[in-house]
C-alpha cells in the first residue's frame, strides 16, 4: 500500500473515481505477494502492480467496469485459466485480486485517505483491512487503524474483527497479510498489518558508510548517522537520510531510539566512539549491531567490551566481522555485503552473530 498511497490520494483529491486492485491470496510461484497493491483511475491510468506485469493489463479492463458499476469484484488468475494465460501469467502461480472502486466526489472518503497517507508516512505501525466477501451492504468497507487514530466505512462490529486479528501481529511485530473469516454469512475481511519502519543507525560517518546509506534507503530503512566527527558526518556525504548527529554515540542512539526493528552498523575502528555504541546498542533489543574491523580488532573489542560489564550474552549477539562475505572490497561491495547480512538477519535467514573471529 505504502508505494501508491500518494497516488490515491492524488486522484482523490481530484475528484476522480478511482478502483484499488490488492493481491489478497496467492499460491505457488506467484509473481507478487498478498498485500501488493495497484490503483487504477477511470482514464485507464494505473501504478503500483499486481503481479509484475503478467496480467495488469486484465485488471485494468476489469477495474474500469467496476469503477462504471460501483461494485467490488474478486478476480482469479492461475496458470490454467485460459484469460491468465493470454495476458502471459504463465509462472505456474495463481493469485486472487480483489478489485475495491472508490469515489472522488466522497468527501468523506478523501479525508480518510488523506489521513491514511500522513499515517503510513510516519514510522509507526498500522492495519488496513477490506471485506472482500459478504453481504451487498458490506462489500468494500475497509477499516484503517494506527497510533494517528482510526477511519474508515466499517460497521462498528466488524472494526471489532480489525482490532483482534491484528494483536498477534501486533505482538510479533511482523508483517502481515491475510484473510480472516468474519461473522456467520461466510464473510471474509482481508487484513494487512505493518510493524514500524525500519531504522539502520551508522555510526562513523566514514566512506563505506555513504552507500551503506543509500542502498538502506531504497531498501526503505529509515536512515541515522552519528559522528562526533563533524567533518564526517554533513549533509553534502549523506544527502535524504533521516537525521545526522554529531553529538556521542550512547546520547545519539538514546536521543534517535533502539527496538527490534533497528539495525546498527559500527564503522569508525576508534574504540573511543565504536565501544560506547556497542554498549548502548547490545544492551538494547535491535536486531542487528554489526563492527567493522579484522579479526585481531574483533578480539580486542571483545575484551574491552567484557571488561566495561557487557554479559558473554549480549556480547553474543554481535556480527563480527561484519557483513557476509561475498568476496567484494571496494567500499560499494562492503556496504552491499552489510546490507545483505542485516537483511538476512531480519528475515530470520542468518544468525552470523557470535562468530569466533579467529
Amino acid at each position: 500500500m505504502i508505494d501508491v498511497i500518494h497516488k490515491v490520494n492524488d486522484w482523490l483529491a481530484l475528484e476522480m473515481d478511482i478502483a484499488i486492485a490488492i493481491v489478497v491470496k496467492t499460491w505457488g510461484s506467484s509473481p507478487r505477494q498478498a498485500g501488493a497493491w495497484m490503483v487504477i483511475n477511470g482514464s485507464g491510468e494505473f501504478d503500483g502492480s499486481v503481479s509484475g506485469g503478467c496480467v495488469e493489463g486484465a485488471v485494468i479492463e476489469e477495474a474500469l467496469q467496476s469503477i462504471e458499476t460501483h461494485r467490488p469484484k474478486m478476480l482469479h488468475f492461475g496458470v490454467a485459466d485460459e484469460t491468465a494465460w493470454e495476458v502471459g501469467l504463465a509462472c505456474g502461480g495463481e493469485i486472487d485480486v480483489f478489485i475495491n472502486p472508490l469515489y472522488g466526489k466522497d468527501s468523506q472518503t478523501r479525508k480518510h485517505f488523506r489521513d491514511i497517507m500522513v499515517s503510513v508516512g510516519g514510522d509507526g505501525q498500522y492495519s488496513m483491512a477490506h471485506i472482500i466477501r459478504g453481504s451487498e451492504e458490506n462489500l468494500g468497507s475497509y477499516w484503517f487503524s494506527s497510533a494517528m487514530g482510526s477511519m474508515g466505512t466499517m460497521s462498528e462490529e466488524l472494526q471489532s474483527f480489525v482490532l483482534t486479528d491484528s494483536q498477534d501481529d501486533i505482538l510479533s511485530s511482523k508483517a502481515a497479510a491475510e484473510i480472516h473469516k468474519v461473522g456467520e454469512d461466510g464473510g471474509e475481511l482481508f487484513l494487512e498489518f505493518h510493524p514500524p519502519v525500519m531504522k539502520l543507525i551508522i555510526v562513523g560517518g566514514v566512506h563505506i558508510a555513504m552507500p551503506l546509506a543509500h542502498q538502506a534507503v531504497l531498501l526503505g530503512y529509515r536512515v541515522f548517522v552519528v559522528d562526533p566527527r563533524s567533518a564526517f558526518g554533513t549533509e553534502a556525504r549523506f544527502p535524504h537520510i533521516d537525521g545526522l548527529f554529531t553529538s556521542w554515540p550512547d546520547k545519539a542512539l538514546e536521543e534517535i531510539g533502539l527496538d527490534s526493528g533497528t539495525a546498527v552498523a559500527v564503522l569508525t575502528h576508534d574504540p573511543k566512539i565504536d565501544d560506547p555504541a556497542l554498549s548502548k546498542a547490545l544492551s538494547s533489543s535491535a536486531f542487528y549491531v554489526g563492527a567493522l574491523g579484522s579479526k585481531r580488532t574483533q578480539k580486542d573489542r571483545r575484551r574491552r567490551l567484557l571488561e566495561s560489564g557487557l554479559s558473554h550474552d549480549q556480547l553474543a549477539r554481535l556480527y563480527g566481522p561484519i557483513g557476509l562475505d561475498l568476496g567484494g572490497r571496494d567500499p560499494e561491495e562492503i556496504a552491499l555485503s552489510i546490507m545483505a547480512e542485516i537483511v538476512a538477519a531480519r528475515s530470520g535467514k542468518h544468525a552470523g552473530y557470535g562468530r569466533d573471529p579467529g
